[in-house]
């Protein structure tokens, strides 16, 4: 089961949008849009799995898998709709990105119809990033042609890991060397290339992880994501850990897994720029910065959230619920929330120390410090703050002397820890 959705209280009349939603951002800029689009539909759902995702393809009519384009359309064109109404000006999406589930579960023409779709509810700027997830098995030459064809700049795969036996503890279905192979597909496309990886998995020696860093390494992806395994409650993984059929991840050998990432993808020329992020030079994921720069973003489709000014809103999960509401004219918005003051501070402060800039620590203020521009003195409050931190090798000495929290390696591991530390 996916997670439940957080609690808040629906839109008034037909989904009319709070005035927050037209807050700029904290300097009175304008910020920047972007859209993500949810696909939800799997062929099978891995163990691991606590997504919005649905492996029947048959729903009923508005949710089934032939009718997603045509009712995600109702819901991006209301969501125009009440953006106009709060008085929101429209801004072209500088990225799109199409998660899942897998996307590529549908065909090609339809992502491609999803695009459409964006730029004519809010247009699109002339070099959007427009990325879509995918599976190594769901996708042929043809496909990722016509997607790079009808204006996708960008494909990330589900690698997941090189070795057969950890493919299938994760259950996924696909067979280790059929990545190379995507990847050259999608290279001759024109698409940028990203893969992802999960460390930890149940059985997972450290030489096995080894070979997947190698393997990734060897394809030479334009840029990497790198995830911990998180077992989480209620999955099919979840109740086999519960039950003794597979041990719990063990969070020293994640540590170590995780530095053996970094080691050899910065050896083969790739650059973190987020904790679970790498990068050669100029390929970091432009999409990432909507969620890390506080952008605005639209998500369209069931369960997605979206975050406009100083409000936060998502979309209904089941897509029969979603489509529902779409089909009688109401924006499917299950429910939102305004975003305090003090609730804002602690994101940024969160979510820009897993960055590779980090964060300017004059920009943080204690009770007595008053408001700091990002320019200045460290508040004094957390001048001592910030040396043990140094001391413990979580912040970088270099960049403390110079007014900036950049995590160390040590310090990406406990990121938590320092946001705390900076918070308090």
């Amino acid at each position: 089961m996916s997670p439940a959705q957080p609690v808040g209280s629906p839109l008034p009349g037909m989904g009319e949008l709070p005035q927050q939603a037209v807050a700029p951002a904290p300097n009175g800029s304008e910020r920047p849009f972007s859209v993500y689009l949810h696909v939800p539909y799997c062929r099978v759902r891995c163990g691991y799995c606590d997504f919005n995702t649905y492996t029947n393809l048959t729903m009923g009519q508005g949710a089934s898998a032939k009718d997603f384009v045509g009712t995600l359309a109702g819901e991006l064109r209301a969501a125009r709709s009440a953006m106009d109404s709060a008085g929101l000006p429209v801004r072209p999406a500088q990225t799109v990105f199409v998660g899942g589930g897998t996307p590529t579960m549908l065909p090609a023409s339809d992502l491609v119809t999803m695009l459409d779709l964006v730029r004519e509810c809010f247009g699109l700027a002339p070099d959007a990033e427009v990325t879509t997830e995918a599976n190594p098995d769901s996708v042929d030459e043809a496909g990722l042609a016509a997607l790079a064809e009808g204006g996708f700049t960008r494909v990330s795969f589900g690698m997941q890991s090189a070795v057969p036996h950890v493919l299938k503890v994760l259950e996924r279905t696909h067979e280790p060397a059929r990545v190379p192979r995507v990847v050259d597909w999608a290279r001759r496309a024109g698409l940028s290339t990203s893969l992802d990886l999960i460390y930890g998995a149940p059985g997972e020696s450290l030489e096995d992880w080894q070979r997947s860093l190698d393997a990734v390494t060897q394809i030479g992806p334009d840029h990497v994501s790198v995830y911990a395994l998180v077992i989480e409650e209620g999955t099919r993984m979840w109740s086999q850990v519960r039950r003794g059929e597979l041990p719990m991840p063990e969070d020293d050998d994640e540590a170590t897994k995780y530095e053996m990432a970094d080691a050899s993808l910065r050896q083969a020329g790739y650059e973190w720029y987020e904790i679970s992020n790498w990068a050669r030079p100029g390929a970091e994921c432009r999409h990432n910065q909507a969620y890390w720069l506080d952008w605005d973003w639209w998500g369209g489709g069931p369960g997605a959230h979206s975050h406009l000014g100083d409000v936060r809103l998502w979309n209904t999960k089941h897509p029969v619920a979603w489509a529902g509401q779409i089909s009688t004219g109401h924006l499917p918005v299950a429910g939102h929330e305004v975003i305090d003051a003090g609730s804002r501070e602690l994101e940024r402060i969160m979510l820009s120390i897993r960055l590779r800039e980090g964060i300017a620590l004059a920009s943080l203020s204690g009770p007595s410090d008053g408001p700091l521009d990002d320019v200045g003195a460290t508040p004094s409050h957390l001048v001592p703050v910030v040396a043990g931190l140094v001391a413990d090798g979580l912040l970088d000495d270099g960049a403390a002397s110079k007014g900036r929290a950049v995590l160390t390696l040590r310090g990406r591991l406990m990121a938590d820890t320092v946001t705390r530390a900076l918070t308090q």
